[in-house]
């Protein structure tokens, strides 16, 4: 195979045919594109190390600078009022569900008991009841200024209706940071006539702090999200632990391909506008491995549940379960048994007691980079990736035997 004249025409034609096979065809008039999961790629070590003591995965939300790219998911078995302060001094962040239990009952405690202690084909009733309690506006004041009391950041989550009816209240709240989140958040809705519909672009200038959106998944999304004033954007749709909304609605695109999609969005954006605005990977993260494959396709941060919800002070008592799950009409999620496996700080900064990845995950992620040589996030951002479906299953076939560390 000496003969140039064989080669160069092979190499042009394998180039081409990778250039043009983005899209398959899914029948004779449908094109399609190949999307992948967290658990199909690897991240490739470059020509340089670090001393861990060198990364600094620090990252600024709002006018938040924080030590830790990690945000407690505003779910109701994941955040209360005591483990947004406590998020807050171990560096990271904690969000309250403005929707949730917090805001509609003065004793949450003897409610999340309830929902811990029934069985499986009762839960989804039980929670419908519960849900259907009204949230009251002192509730959401109160809440507020208990986190703010115990020096905690403030954030809220709510849905674009709830942003609609409660707006005033938050404007006249402590409040420091507001995610709005759904399903899926767009910038058009069109909505039945005589209905208020929601203008993210005034909500963003009409709020007095700033407003977190999600969730989307794509690049357009993403860049219309952006022009319309958020502060940060939510990406992953359906891949949440305790989320069946891929199963129930059949929507939703892998986190690795949604991550990059909408970070390209971002740096497009930054070179338009000059403002950078964080990219937050949520759903579907569960070790320090997958927060780090989520950096490293584009993310600034990752928002995460069942993980949290596994420490000993979660609200959740060893349950978590979705949001979407008490919907009177089409839930779309269910409550998993996570158990508990140790402190939120062991979680969070070790040490680590666990083999699985699902302890001192900031430890994963500084040991990450360190191996990869990214000093920094934007660092992390530009590491070598690989499509690797075998990466967590290679080699560990007495782990998956005995059911041990990967294999779990």
């Amino acid at each position: 195979m000496n003969k140039n004249w064989l080669i160069t025409p092979l190499v042009v034609s394998f180039i081409r045919i990778n250039k043009n096979s983005v899209h398959i065809d899914l029948g004779l008039n449908r094109k399609v594109r190949r999307a992948y999961g967290i658990d199909e790629i690897a991240l490739v070590p470059g020509k340089r190390t670090l001393d861990y003591e060198l990364t600094d995965p620090s990252w600024t939300i709002g006018n938040f600078k924080r030590e830790v790219p990690i945000i407690a998911s505003a779910m109701d078995s994941v955040v209360d009022v005591n483990t947004a302060v406590e998020l807050t001094k171990l560096g990271a962040l904690g969000v309250l569900n403005m929707e949730g239990i917090q805001t509609r009952y003065e004793n949450p405690e003897a409610v999340l008991g309830q929902i811990s202690s029934v069985g499986k084909n009762e839960f989804v009733p039980l929670m419908q009841k519960i849900y259907s309690e009204p949230v009251r506006e002192e509730l959401i004041l109160k809440r507020i200024k208990e986190v703010k009391d115990n020096g905690g950041i403030a954030a809220m989550s709510g849905t674009p209706q709830a942003a609609i009816k409660f707006k005033d209240i938050l404007n006249n709240s402590e409040i420091d940071l507001f995610f709005l989140q759904g399903t899926v958040v767009s910038t058009e809705h069109l909505g039945m006539q005589g209905k208020g519909s929601l203008d993210i672009k005034d909500l963003c200038q009409s709020l007095r702090v700033p407003v977190i959106a999600g969730n989307c998944v794509t690049y357009e999304v993403a860049l219309l999200l952006m022009r319309a004033g958020v502060a940060g954007l939510m990406v992953g749709i359906g891949p949440g632990a305790a989320c069946t909304s891929r199963g129930v609605l059949g929507i939703g695109i892998p986190q690795a391909t949604a991550i990059s999609d909408c970070s390209s969005a971002r740096d497009d954006y930054f070179e338009e506008s000059g403002l950078y605005i964080p990219i937050i990977g949520d759903g579907g993260i569960v070790t320090g491995g997958d927060i780090c494959k989520c950096l490293a396709c584009g993310a600034d941060a990752v928002m995460i549940g069942s993980p949290i919800a596994k420490s000993s002070s979660a609200p959740g008592n060893g349950f978590h379960w979705g949001m979407a799950t008490p919907s009177p009409i089409l839930p779309r999620g269910t409550r998993i048994e996570v158990g508990s496996s140790g402190s939120l700080e062991r979680i969070i900064k070790g040490p680590a007691l666990l083999d699985d990845g699902t302890h001192n995950l900031l430890g994963a992620i500084r040991t990450s980079m360190s191996t990869l040589g990214a000093q920094n996030i934007k660092d992390m951002q530009n590491v070598e990736i690989v499509i690797a479906p075998s990466l967590l299953t290679e080699g560990k076939v007495y782990q998956k035997a005995q059911q041990l560390g990967m294999g779990k």
